[in-house]
């Protein structure tokens, strides 16, 4: 099932980027594009890697700012993926 329409990444291809390292959003959009042109599919982005598709989850969760946009994108600081409102 594709996340990213505009440059056509699958979801398999997110859980592959963030099994090789990428487990954050901004990290899978410098690796694949995707969340970068319209922005609707970080949200989905961030639930693929909320799941566990990060064998590197346990790392980020002590503590730093991605850890928290993946886990509860309300509270994290500016991805600078967002749209500005």
């Amino acid at each position: 099932m594709y996340v990213c329409s505009c440059f056509g990444i699958t979801e398999k291809q997110v859980k592959e980027h963030a099994e090789a390292g990428a487990c954050t959003p901004r990290q899978i959009a410098s690796v694949s594009k995707a969340g970068t042109d319209c922005g609707s599919c970080v949200r989905r982005i961030q639930g693929i890697l909320g799941r566990g598709a990060c064998p590197r989850r346990e790392l980020l969760d002590q503590g730093s700012g991605a850890a928290v946009l993946a886990a509860d994108p309300d509270r994290a600081p500016d991805s600078g993926l967002r749209e500005a409102a």
